[in-house]
């Protein structure tokens, strides 16, 4: 009797695909979401198209960015004429739970000027990332406004410095720096009439929202008691709420607080409050 053939295995049963007429060489930081399209405009097709030849579902998007197989990185790397590793490269590197939840899964900002060249870049994605690290560029929200938008100096440049000390808590092993920028947030959050998580206005559309969340972070730096007595002053009752739900496990914090709040009040006397609205 003539043995049955043996099996061939999972990886060898991946089709080659066939190689694309142009490449295009992956840059630093770059994403894989953001270099397959830069594959496909090379190559005169839309993301569609070439996810279609490359024989992934299109579905898949830029979730690729966060996870992807083996199977996928030999297909995409056959097209593109480029190693498997080279693939995997451009996805997100296996993140801590903290890191993980102030990275976004979908774009929320970008440069103006890279994203003209066709860029996506890793950092881009991060809740503390500020300016662009390739041309120093401010990143502006993806669907917000681009344009006409009073903000203040005053109110980037603490942003910028707010958007430092929260990166610096991501990579920190404490989580006592992440809790304090968290409360910071929450309370910013109840100033602009905001609802959700902390951790998603950071990485709003709305860049009144997220500058604000990041400028609460660097003043809660410096006497963040103080601070937060100073704007509880005259606030409505949901704000007063979110402020009781930041402080609601620490109610010493709270009670110092009110009791800041209270002596301001009692000091300035009854006009301060009106002289805010």
């Amino acid at each position: 009797m003539v043995a049955p053939c043996e099996r061939p295995s999972a990886a060898r049963e991946v089709r080659r695909v066939k190689p694309l007429p142009k490449t295009v060489a992956p840059l630093p930081d770059e994403l894989l979401s953001g270099w397959l399209s830069r594959l496909a405009v090379a190559n005169y097709c839309d993301d569609a198209e070439l996810m279609t030849h490359i024989e992934i579902d299109t579905a898949y998007g830029t979730a690729l960015d966060f996870s992807i197989d083996a199977a996928a990185a030999e297909k995409i790397a056959s097209a593109a004429r480029v190693a498997p590793d080279v693939v995997r490269s451009l996805t997100f590197p296996a993140m801590t739970p903290r890191e993980a939840s102030l990275t976004a899964q979908m774009p929320f900002q970008h440069c103006l000027q890279c994203s003209q060249e066709g860029l996506s870049l890793r950092h881009w994605r991060r809740a503390w990332a500020f300016d662009c690290q390739v041309c120093g560029t401010r990143l502006v929200q993806t669907l917000g406004k681009t344009g006409g938008e009073q903000i203040s100096d005053k109110l980037i440049y603490r942003a910028r410095r707010g958007a430092g000390v929260l990166e610096c808590a991501a990579r920190s092993r404490s989580p006592k720096q992440l809790r304090r920028a968290r409360r910071a947030v929450t309370f910013a959050m109840s100033l602009k009439g905001c609802h959700g998580e902390p951790l998603f206005a950071l990485q709003s559309h709305r860049p009144e929202v997220r500058l604000f969340c990041l400028a609460a972070i660097d003043a809660a730096q410096s006497r963040p008691l103080i601070k937060a007595a100073i704007s509880s002053s005259g606030i409505d009752d949901y704000a007063k709420v979110a402020l009781l739900r930041t402080f609601e496990k620490e109610p010493r914090l709270l009670s110092a607080v009110d009791h800041i709040a209270q002596r301001r009040a009692s000091s300035k006397g009854p006009m301060t409050a009106e002289s805010r609205n």
